[in-house]
């Protein structure tokens, strides 16, 4: 199979347009060209002025293979095709009577499960939270009607932190045996859309990532597996190094030599759980700051230019820093198209918020966090739960400043850079539930941040026009950007530092952040689990 690579087409190009760009790109004749399928496809729109191309990565098959790579072989955009099938390490062996444990189920857990179900070891998979559609029904309880329930919320339940998101499905992350492509194929057989296989910025969205993770569940389970919600673990047995087993809060001992620890960052009584049984845990960088509303169509204009509303481009995002002269980094996190802000809390008396889409990205409002990286050494420093007590204490600040109702604080973009506190929205109506109490939002965060801030703001509108115009919403606080600790562990094995059989990984043991690092981080860890499982 031969890849092609910067293979450029107009926008609004004929279905027809990339085979005959194949053949003309190879000096082929059309009969040559057996087969193609799209690895990736993506666009360039940096430059609004520019005329916007779709560029292609191809994957085809040819006659003569040998000969054609034998013409282009100085050509750097014409190669071999990698390999991107994903091939299991181990099978469970035939009277395996251990069976592996999963800790949470959330992308880092629900990969780790199926892969080693998959593999034939029959996981267990214990989630503190409720199923899918009971959590999901627990969530809108808090937007709605100002009830949280505290272990069924944004954070915990089927389907992680990461299922009430964007759904976004990209990642920087290095994955040189295409672990993230195994992600994609996977959530694309349980029901997500094909796109997301080749589009470059893929997203599911709530509410169709609902169904696929269900759908997954129920693979697990009839491969050999087991998923028990309402299950949490409040102790693990740990003799002379070695884990042994977890605790339930009900009691219930599990006895098992190898345990998988898919935390989400939230996991905090988890988190001090681990630290009194002495397994190895540090401090880590993190963000806080808040979120941040514009029209859409403000957005769209601005990244698009004469494109804006194409219905092949969709809504327009954007990712943007700023170096700070206190010598913070203030940058955007996690940016979604079209979306709303939501409560994300999972603790009583606590405001936190994060941003979500629907597939379609079709909301008024984009919205972006806002934050001004921290570090353990300058910022928190002190044990390794340091960074958890600075979030409580912010977020619990946040709630009182917002109203004590679970009402979130915000601010209009001019006021903030002014210093003076808002009164009344403009334009742009926040979208955040059960809603925003308007006045100063400089206490709910450190000094250094909320300076930093200011200043990137205007910074920020010089890179996309109207960015910090004076009624854009700001609602805070945004304390949850990633884990705040490490569970550290090996890198050859993947287990704890101290703990053996104790496979740290995901967003919450700090070695992820998104579904599709996590994932593939479950991956990971799952065959590092098999591998020591077989014979």
């Amino acid at each position: 199979m031969i890849r092609i690579t910067e293979l450029s087409l107009p926008l609004d190009h004929a279905p027809e347009a990339l085979r005959k760009a194949i053949v003309k790109r190879l000096k082929i004749s059309d009969p040559e060209l057996l087969d193609f399928s799209v690895f990736k496809r993506s666009y360039d729109a940096r430059k609004k002025t520019s005329v916007i191309t779709f560029v292609y990565i191809v994957d085809l098959t040819v006659r003569n293979e040998v000969a054609v790579l034998r013409r282009f072989a100085d050509d750097p955009h014409v190669r071999p095709a990698p390999d991107t099938n994903y091939h299991p390490v181990a099978q469970a062996p035939a009277g395996l009577t251990e069976r592996p444990v999963v800790i949470g189920f959330g992308p880092c857990g629900l990969f780790a499960a199926l892969i080693l179900a998959q593999n034939g070891f029959k996981p267990i998979v214990l989630e503190r939270g409720r199923d899918v559609r009971k959590r999901t029904k627990d969530t809108w309880g808090l937007w709605r009607k100002n009830t949280l329930t505290p272990e069924s919320n944004v954070q915990f339940g089927e389907g992680g932190a990461g299922l009430f998101s964007d759904g976004k499905l990209y990642s920087q992350i290095k994955d040189p045996k295409f672990y993230g492509r195994k992600v994609m194929h996977e959530f694309v057989r349980a029901g997500a859309p094909e796109e997301i296989l080749y589009v470059s910025k893929p997203h599911i969205g709530t509410f169709r990532l609902t169904g696929v993770v269900s759908r997954m569940r129920e693979e697990i389970i009839a491969l050999g597996g087991e998923v028990r919600f309402e299950s949490k673990v409040v102790d693990l047995v740990i003799e002379n190094g070695q884990v042994e087993g977890v605790t339930l809060e009900n009691g219930e001992t599990i006895r098992t030599r190898h345990v998988v620890l898919a935390l989400g960052h939230s996991a905090r009584d988890t988190f001090r759980m681990l630290v009194r049984r002495k397994v190895f845990v540090e401090p880590k960088p993190f963000a806080i700051g808040f979120r941040i509303e514009h029209p859409q169509s403000m957005i769209d204009r601005a990244r698009l230019g004469k494109y804006a509303g194409h219905p092949e481009l969709g809504a327009a995002d954007y990712k943007l820093v700023h170096h700070a002269s206190n010598g913070r980094a203030v940058y955007s996190f996690c940016m979604c198209p079209g979306g709303t802000v939501v409560a994300a809390t999972s603790e009583p008396q606590r405001v936190v918020t994060n941003g979500m889409s629907q597939y379609s990205r079709n909301e008024r409002n984009a919205n972006a966090g806002i934050v001004v990286g921290i570090d353990p050494e300058k910022d928190f420093p002190g044990g390794p739960l340091a960074g958890v007590e600075l979030q409580e204490r912010l977020e619990s600040q946040a709630y009182v400043l917002g109203g004590s109702d679970y009402s979130a604080p915000g601010q209009l973009v001019g006021d903030f850079v002014r210093g003076v506190a808002s009164q009344a929205f403009g334009e742009v109506e926040a979208s955040y539930k059960p809603g925003v109490k308007l006045g100063d939002l400089a206490p709910s965060l450190p000094d250094y941040a909320i300076e930093a801030i200011r200043e990137a703001l205007p910074a920020f509108g010089r890179q996309i026009r109207g960015f910090d115009r004076d009624d854009a919403v700001l609602t805070g606080v945004e304390t949850r950007t990633s884990s705040p600790v490490r569970i550290t562990r090996h890198n050859e094995t993947f287990e704890s530092l101290n703990v053996r059989g104790l496979y740290p990984c995901g967003e919450g043991a700090g070695y992820a952040g998104g579904i599709l690092s996590a994932g593939v981080d479950g991956i990971k860890v799952a065959e590092a689990v098999s591998l020591s499982l077989a014979p």
